[in-house]
């Protein structure tokens, strides 16, 4: 089952660690994602930083505690996946990572397809011996695969046809293929805020699920994540399926609130108190996208129409990771 993390109350005087400092200080991870088993935390996402080359896999970063970061920490120097060991030769994006039927998987996109990878050890190495993806008749990116109450599992991801649209479709118990019939759109770039460059291929992307009292909840990203505009939205549902309506508020973390561009594209990490906070990426600086740095904040939950809750960010714990020992 997807783990949810034990956050450790932490957050309490950490310290902003300044936009656009040096890159020594950060593992840059775009479309990140944490896993936590046995008091440490895995980090893992699109590898942005130069210095450790492109398209060679997946790295992974650990910590204790969520302040200080070590590594990279994989098995094949630094990579907890490895070109090579699994499907795909290059654009090793968004990855996601469970554990499920006593393994450990990593659910990530390749040469724009989807594909499982598994693994004895949340560090690695992932690998899936037959180098195959998840069949589909289009490119497909961003997997993010929901264990529900009653034992369904749901893949959320994102096709590209006429814009990057996000889809969902129940999956079979191996994982290897989704049921067909099950298939439907969730939504796509409709809103002004989620395509603010006009563009001819409007963008949502990065789907997470949660479900609180019944409802579902899809927190998603929108617009080219180059735009400085890339933000954080969300949309509810009375089913795993749908259908999605989405927030009349628009989005909750954008660089108006928190004065940082690009700001998207994560996961949420369950605090041990019921508290959620979302690690997502930013642009490196005002001025540049590439690498991209990785953040955190917190969630907060206030009451809104129809018994559906309203997500906001309490922009005060807004922190960049840290390498530790480097400032």
């Amino acid at each position: 089952m997807r783990c949810s993390i034990s956050f450790l109350p932490i957050f309490i005087g950490f310290l902003f660690s300044g936009y656009g400092q040096d890159s020594l200080a950060n593992p840059l991870m775009a479309d990140p994602t944490i896993f936590q088993e046995d008091g440490t935390y895995y980090l893992y996402g699109t590898t942005g930083d130069p210095k450790m080359g492109k398209d060679k896999g997946f790295l992974v970063y650990t910590s204790k505690d969520l302040v200080d970061w070590q590594g990279p920490s994989g098995p094949s120097k630094g990579l907890a996946m490895r070109k090579g060991d699994a499907f795909g030769t290059k654009g090793f994006w968004a990855p996601q990572i469970f554990e499920y039927d006593s393994k450990y998987y990593m659910a990530y996109t390749a040469d724009e397809h989807i594909a499982l990878a598994t693994s004895s050890h949340p560090s690695g190495p992932f690998k899936n011996k037959e180098k195959k993806d998840l069949q589909a008749a289009v490119r497909q990116i961003d997997p993010f695969i929901y264990f529900d109450d009653d034992g369904k599992k749901y893949l959320y991801h994102v096709r590209l046809t006429e814009g990057n649209r996000i889809f969902v479709a129940e999956l079979e118990d191996s994982l290897e293929a989704i049921k067909p019939e099950t298939l439907k759109e969730c939504i796509s770039g409709e809103l002004p805020w989620e395509n603010t460059w006009d563009s001819e291929w409007p963008v949502t992307e990065g789907p997470t699920i949660l479900k609180r009292n019944g409802i579902y909840y899809m927190i998603y990203s929108a617009n080219d994540f180059r735009n400085p505009d890339y933000a954080v939205g969300y949309a509810t549902s009375d089913h795993p399926l749908g259908p999605w309506t989405k927030s009349k508020n628009g989005p909750f973390i954008t660089k108006v609130i928190l004065g940082i561009n690009g700001t998207g594209h994560g996961d949420v990490l369950e605090h041990e108190d019921g508290s959620l906070y979302y690690v997502f990426h930013t642009h490196f600086d005002d001025s540049k996208v590439q690498p991209r740095r990785t953040a955190m904040v917190k969630l907060e939950f206030s009451d809104g129409d129809e018994g559906h809750e309203e997500i906001s960010i309490d922009k005060n714990t807004f922190r960049f990771l840290q390498l530790k020992g480097k400032k």
